[in-house]
């Protein structure tokens, strides 16, 4: 917060940006619950609730929440499936989950999910949106299926029945967004995006299709408290795509808070921020709407706009509310292909494209993790691309470990006496290192009588390694072999001791007390 500024100044500010980001946010919030399958007041009551809620409660001083691009092939798939009703029990679930997370401080972790996995879904959930769009774009009606490719197929052979109208509407849209940040003077370039093409479909002799034939308009007034019917079996059912939306959502609010750190300098607190976004997704679907998360671009435009504190979100919020009650009629002439562009541009700049192209042109086993992700989040689903994502990435890293590790004979480096011999341990010994021991008793045959390991280049160990260094303990102290520690971090002598390895085992601060103790 700027304390330089008067508190008459400062609402100013607030006011001017949450005025701003709302009027950036309307059309988002439409054209994202549509693409969702979920009529376009939904998308409007999850800012107004979403946006207050996670501007109160949550960590991050600038976060802007509400519906995000990222959540649409995991919404629509749970609608098409489960109707609407089934999206509101995911969305609760997934709110009790992200609470979860933020007792259990899980904030801080969420950020260790590898690179290769996070580019590889968001450029495939931008796939998803922009291929999304082209049948609202076309003119073409059919029937959405579960799948990627099902979907692709339908539009091929529906194609015939492209109409010119929606792409001249949709191309208006285009034209839109290329031409206003060219002018002098600043216009709100999405709700631009939105009503150009609208103004000129009135105009068009040819049937469009528009927010009122498709979904019979957007109410005027406040959403109503509605109360939910579950079964422990449906929520069951559901509970893979609350994990999804809730790991979503986490990684996307965190990110966003990152982000809106770097832009104003504030520090986010990650699981009060976590604690916000399941607030927010507990409370929001008893009152008509979506699962939310920080939204990125709306989060920078609110800082952009110069907002100080949490109120720009709060005024954010209630900017979408006064639009639902005054505009709400309005929004039934907007056409359908008029929102195409907006996803698409949405698409486009979420795509991550740049950092896919990089990493694919890199080929490296990275790339193989990112293409794994990106093509099972297009074909299959997020939670699977996810899941099978970090196990590679997890294994990779593995395999880098352990071969950045070794266990080598040092006895040159030492003043060593007859029938000792010296191995330095060195690297984190870990499950990927467990064969690293085998060469060690191919020395059992040989002249030396003392063996003596120097953990000084070994940071930690797992259960895994200790389990191979007592077996290789045992058979050494079968062969009637002394065996030394030396140079223990309190790390490796904490674990070691522990699991009873250094019960009869003695150990020294530094190799050269071992040698001249032995």
């Amino acid at each position: 917060m700027n304390h330089s500024l008067s508190r008459r100044e400062m609402w100013q500010k607030d006011l001017s940006a949450g005025i701003t980001v709302g009027v950036v946010a309307i059309p988002l919030a439409m054209a994202f619950a549509i693409a969702s399958g979920v009529p376009p007041v939904y998308g409007l009551y999850t800012s107004i609730f979403a946006g207050i809620l996670v501007s109160l409660f949550g960590g991050s001083t600038f976060q802007i929440a509400g519906p995000t691009g990222a959540f649409i092939p995991i919404v629509s798939g749970v609608v098409l499936t489960y109707g609407y009703e089934g999206l509101l029990v995911t969305t609760v679930l997934a709110g009790i989950l992200l609470l979860l997370m933020s007792v259990l401080r899980v904030g801080r972790l969420i950020r260790f999910m590898p690179r290769a996995v996070t580019i590889g879904f968001t450029a495939g959930i931008a796939v998803v949106i922009f291929v999304d769009q082209l049948d609202e774009l076309l003119g073409i009606s059919f029937k959405k299926a579960p799948h990627f490719h099902e979907n692709v197929w339908s539009l091929i052979t529906a194609l015939p029945e492209a109409s010119p109208w929606p792409i001249l509407i949709a191309g208006l849209g285009f034209l839109t967004l290329w031409l206003v940040p060219k002018l002098p003077f600043r216009l709100p370039l999405l709700l631009m995006a939105m009503l150009v093409p609208t103004f000129a479909s009135l105009l068009i002799p040819g049937e469009i299709a528009t927010i009122g034939s498709a979904y019979g308009g957007i109410p005027s007034g406040l959403p109503e408290f509605s109360g939910l019917t579950v079964d422990l079996d449906l929520i069951r059912t559901l509970l893979p795509s609350a994990f999804a939306i809730a790991f979503l959502g986490a990684l996307e609010s965190l990110l966003s808070g990152t982000v809106a750190d770097g832009m104003a300098g504030t520090k986010m607190k990650p699981d009060k921020e976590l604690f916000g976004q399941g607030l927010a997704n507990l409370i929001t679907p008893f009152f008509g709407g979506i699962p939310s998360t920080g939204a990125i671009a709306r989060t920078a435009t609110n800082i952009q706009a110069g907002a100080v504190s949490r109120r720009s979100g709060v005024i954010h919020g209630l900017t979408v509310l006064v639009a639902v009650l005054i505009l709400a009629p309005f929004a039934s002439y907007v056409p359908l292909a008029a929102l195409a562009p907006i996803l698409m541009r949405v698409a486009w700049n979420m795509s991550e494209r740049h950092h896919v192209l990089a990493m694919l042109k890199h080929r490296s086993a990275e790339s193989l993790v990112l293409l794994v992700t990106l093509l099972l989040t297009v074909f299959i689903d997020l939670v699977v691309a996810v899941e099978v994502g970090v196990v590679c990435a997890l294994a990779l890293f593995a395999k880098r470990m352990a071969d950045t590790i070794d266990v080598k004979e040092r006895t040159e480096r030492y003043v060593t006496r007859d029938g000792q011999i010296v191995f330095s341990v060195e690297g984190p010994l870990f499950f990927g290192a467990v064969e690293l021991f085998e060469h060690v008793l191919h020395q059992i045959h040989r002249e030396p009588d003392v063996f003596i390991f120097n953990f000084h280049r070994c940071p930690v160990i797992d259960v895994t390694a200790v389990e191979e260094l007592r077996r290789v303990v045992t058979e050494l102290k079968a062969a009637e072999r002394r065996v030394l520690f030396a140079h223990l971090s309190p790390s490796v002598q904490t674990t070691l001791h522990h699991y009873g390895l250094l019960a009869d085992i003695q150990t020294f601060p530094t190799t050269q007390d071992a040698i001249e103790a032995s």
